[in-house]
């Protein structure tokens, strides 16, 4: 199985599979002298955990974050820092239930990757789809606390802005809700609303999809390339990397095809600093596939789980007609998980692109 690595300064290779001893990836491409912690790292595991509320799958995975390389104590703070070698990050798997997934190991699940997994390697991990589990993007989280520190001054966050047809309003958007509820929602009446509607959902053994909105601050103006190594493109492709997600915008997104011209365009004004100061960011912070220095904002919209309990049709690896209910443990809505993914792809890619400036550019 090829294309396990993201990435092209700031590279992240993601190993492991869903029901195996454990899973981690190997950062290569970090600058030395940053200082790095597994507690740092932890606090985002943390926030993708499984198993914090009843609108999660209750697997019981700790995610405990351990530094195998990359680092060396500094004699004089004790604090680690990285040293510019590869950093290689290991998490146990300690809660697989394997026999969960027995009855269908000759079966395809329908909106799963069952049928193009055999297709392709002619051979599957039908106990938690192995490699097709989201259970690898708890590696790319852990990556992604490394990249969010290769930016000076950069922040990266995220939140859930609609579920099913309840969207936030955007008008209550405050980011010191999104950790006082299990949804990491900025809008705590919309919240309670997801709440009642998620309960529903989750006892009638179905599943629903979601929209997640990450946002970068402190971006530097000038990073990314105008033709194919565009800033836009590669978030686009990491944010659609992540397993579920089925659209992607920046900015404005599609709602742009609605816009005039009039306005689209982020008008600008000229800055005390003598810097301009856009008067909107329709463009998501980017413009010609490079950085404006605005917010950088994406959107991505996340299906609603696969594994549900009602059957469906479909066919075994015999070609016979059948219908599968997939028991185990599930998220009803797998986009909740999806928000420090989220925040994690965003912040490599930036990290990436970065050190890619840095060396065509200088400084």
């Amino acid at each position: 199985m090829s294309h396990n690595t993201f990435g092209h300064l700031f590279r992240v290779t993601t190993w492991g599979e869903s029901h195996g001893p454990a899973i981690g990836c190997v950062v290569d491409g970090c600058p030395p002298r940053i200082p790095v912690s597994e507690a740092e790292i932890q606090q985002y595991m943390d926030k993708r955990r499984p198993g914090q509320s009843r609108f999660t799958t209750q697997r019981r995975e700790p995610d405990t974050v351990k530094i195998l390389s990359g680092v060396f104590e500094d004699e004089a703070t004790g604090q680690l820092l990285t040293t510019g070698t590869p950093i290689s990050l290991y998490i146990e798997n300690v809660d697989q239930r394997s026999k969960d997934y027995s009855e269908i190991k000759e079966s395809y699940r329908p909106g799963h990757a069952d049928y193009t997994y055999q297709t392709k390697y002619g051979i599957r991990d039908y106990k938690g789809s192995g490699r097709a589990s989201a259970r690898e993007t708890a590696t790319r989280v852990a990556a992604g606390a490394i990249a969010r520190k290769v930016v000076p001054g950069m922040t990266v966050r995220g939140a859930l802005v609609q579920i099913g047809p309840h969207a936030i309003e955007r008008s209550r958007w405050d980011w010191n809700e999104v950790d006082n509820n299990p949804f990491f929602c900025p809008d705590a009446k919309m919240a309670e609303q997801w709440a009642t509607y998620l309960d529903g959902i989750r006892k009638s053994g179905s599943s629903i999809g979601a929209v997640i909105e990450v946002i970068a601050e402190g971006v530097p103006a000038g990073l990314g390339a105008p033709i194919y190594g565009k800033l836009d493109q590669d978030i686009a492709s990491a944010l659609m990397s992540i397993n579920a997600v089925k659209g992607v915008e920046i900015g404005a997104g599609f709602a742009a095809a609605s816009l005039t011209g009039e306005a689209n365009a982020d008008e600008m004004r000229a800055g005390n600093d003598g810097k301009p100061v856009f008067l909107s960011n329709n463009a998501g912070g980017i413009l010609g596939g490079i950085a404006t220095g605005q917010e950088v904002i994406a959107r991505f919209a996340v299906k609603p789980t696969s594994s549900i309990l009602t059957p469906r049709r479909s066919v075994n690896r015999s070609g016979e007609e059948i219908d599968v209910s997939t028991k185990g443990r599930h998220d009803p809505c797998v986009g909740i998980r999806a928000v420090p993914i989220g925040e994690a792809m965003l912040a490599c890619v930036l990290a990436d692109h970065y050190l890619r400036h840095r060396a065509q550019m200088g400084g």
